[in-house]
C-alpha cells in the first residue's frame, strides 16, 4: 500500500503529539514490522525575516545614534555669531578732580582779623583785597624805626664834622713836624684822632644800614597786614573768619584757597597690574557720580613716578586736564575714569570667551561646519577685552563659533569628535 506525502499535512511551527503521530500511520494500513515511509517537511523561513529586520533596526539606531551629535548640536552647545562692531581696551581707575591752578592763600604776620570782604564762591580778581590785620604794633615798630634812623643820620653829621677837625689837625701837625716846630707826640695824637673819627663814622654808617633793613623788614609786615588775590580765580574755601586772631610764628595760617576752576586736573589712582599699559598721551575719559550720562575727555599728561599705598594695594597718580567752562566740575569730586589703550572701529568680532591659547602667542576657535560638525580654527587677533575680540584673520562675518556648553559633564564633543573639543568649554 502506498502512502502519499499529502496524506497529512504537518505545518511548521506547529508540534505533534502522540496520536498525531501514530493516527497517519495506522490510518495508512501499516503492518507491524514493515518500515513507514520517510516524511518529507518544507523549510522553516521565518528565522531569516526576523534576522533581516532587527539588522534593519540596528541600522537605523546605529544611524541616528552616529548623526545625533550634528542634530542635537544645538541644543548642547552655546553658539555665537561672528559680526561686525567696535571693540576698546582700556584701563579702568577711579580719580578725584581738583582745579588746576590754585593758591592757598596765608597770612605772613601774626594780628586779628579786622576786614574779610570775599566770602566762599566769590570770584576775585588778581590784586583784590581778601583780608585786613591789625596793623597798631607793626605801624609802632615803624615809627620807632624811623626815628632811630633819624637820630643815626644826626650821629653821622656830629662825626663828619670831628673826622674834618681831626684831618685839619693832622695837617697842621704834619706841617709844623715838617718845620721841627713840633713834637712827634703831638703828630701822633692828631693821626690817631683822625683814624677814630674815620672809624666812628663807619660804625654809624653801619648802624644807618642796620636800623634801615630793619625798617623795611617792619614796613613790609606792615604791608602783609593787607592781604591781596596773588591771582584771578574763585574763592573756593575760607578758613579764616572774622575777628579771629592769627599768630604767624606758631605756623603759617592758611585763609582761603583761590582756584581757577577753568580747567581741572583728574588725579586717577592705577593699579600696578595697569600702570605700564598706559602711555602719555592716551585718550581718557571719565564720568561723575552726579552726572553718569555726561563724558569728559582728556589727554593723559602726567604718571606720577611714587606710588600709594592703600589697603595694601599699590596705587600710581595718573594726571590729566579737561576744560570746564560751565564749571559743572567741582573741587574733589569723584570720577570713574577709562583710558583708552587701544581701539578699531568696524572690525570683525568674537566673543572672547570663544577664544582659547594657541602655539606662539596665537588663538583658536571651535568653528560650526555647515554639515552640523565642527573643527577647531587658528585665528589672528587684535584689540580684546573681556568680552569682546577684533579678528584680524581666521573669520568673516556670518561665522558661528562655540562659546560653551549648557550641561559640559554630560554633553559629548559635536560630531562624536572629543579630540576637536580638546581645550574648548
Amino acid at each position: 500500500m502506498t502512502v502519499t506525502p499529502d496524506s497529512r499535512t504537518i505545518r511548521p511551527g506547529k508540534p505533534l503529539d502522540s496520536t498525531s503521530r501514530v493516527e497517519p500511520i495506522l490510518n495508512a494500513g501499516f503492518t507491524p514490522g514493515v518500515q513507514a515511509p520517510r516524511i518529507r517537511r518544507k523549510r522553516a523561513r521565518w528565522p531569516w525575516v526576523v534576522l533581516a529586520l532587527v539588522l534593519l533596526s540596528a541600522g537605523g539606531g546605529t544611524y541616528w545614534f552616529l548623526n545625533r551629535e550634528k542634530a542635537e548640536a544645538g541644543s548642547q552647545y552655546i553658539l555665537a555669531d561672528v559680526s561686525l562692531g567696535d571693540v576698546t581696551d582700556t584701563v579702568s581707575a577711579v580719580g578725584e578732580i581738583q582745579p588746576r591752578d590754585y593758591v592757598d592763600v596765608g597770612a605772613q604776620v601774626s594780628g586779628q582779623i579786622v576786614n574779610l570782604p570775599v566770602k566762599v564762591g566769590d570770584q576775585v580778581e588778581k590784586g583784590a583785597l581778601l583780608a585786613e590785620l591789625d596793623a597798631a604794633v607793626l605801624k609802632s615798630q615803624v615809627a620807632a624805626n624811623q626815628a632811630q634812623l633819624l637820630n643815626l643820620r644826626a650821629q653821622l653829621d656830629e662825626r663828619q664834622a670831628q673826622l674834618q677837625l681831626a684831618n685839619e689837625q693832622f695837617k697842621r701837625e704834619s706841617g709844623l713836624m715838617a718845620a721841627d716846630a713840633t713834637s712827634q707826640d703831638a703828630l701822633d695824637t692828631a693821626d690817631a684822632n683822625l683814624r677814630a673819627a674815620k672809624a666812628q663814622i663807619a660804625a654809624i654808617k653801619a648802624q644807618i644800614q642796620q636800623t634801615q633793613s630793619e625798617l623795611e623788614g617792619d614796613q613790609a609786615n606792615l604791608g602783609y597786614t593787607r592781604i591781596f588775590a596773588p591771582m584771578s580765580g574763585t574763592v573756593v574755601s575760607l578758613d579764616a573768619r572774622l575777628g579771629q586772631t592769627l599768630n604767624a610764628n606758631q605756623s603759617a595760617p592758611l585763609l582761603m584757597r583761590i582756584a581757577d576752576l577753568s580747567t581741572m586736573t583728574v588725579q586717577a589712582q592705577v593699579s600696578e597690574a595697569d600702570i605700564s599699559r598706559l602711555d602719555l598721551g592716551m585718550v581718557a575719559t571719565f564720568t561723575t557720580l552726579g552726572q553718569p550720562d555726561r563724558h569728559w575727555q582728556g589727554v593723559l599728561d602726567q604718571i606720577l613716578p611714587t606710588p600709594e599705598e592703600v589697603n595694601g594695594v599699590i596705587l600710581y597718580n595718573a594726571l590729566f586736564d579737561v576744560a570746564n567752562p560751565d564749571q559743572r566740575l567741582m573741587t574733589q569730586m569723584s570720577a570713574q575714569v577709562t583710558f583708552m589703550v587701544a581701539e578699531a572701529k568696524n572690525a570683525i568680532t568674537v566673543p572672547s570667551v570663544a577664544l582659547r591659547s594657541g602655539p606662539d602667542k596665537t588663538y583658536q576657535v571651535l568653528l560650526a561646519q555647515a554639515d552640523g560638525s565642527f573643527a577647531p580654527r587658528n585665528v589672528k587677533i587684535g584689540v580684546k577685552n573681556r568680552s569682546v575680540a577684533e579678528v584680524l584673520e581666521g573669520l568673516a562675518p556670518g561665522d558661528r563659533v562655540v562659546v560653551g556648553q549648557r550641561n559640559s559633564e554630560e554633553a559629548p564633543a559635536p560630531g562624536g569628535n572629543r579630540s576637536a573639543l580638546r581645550g574648548f568649554p
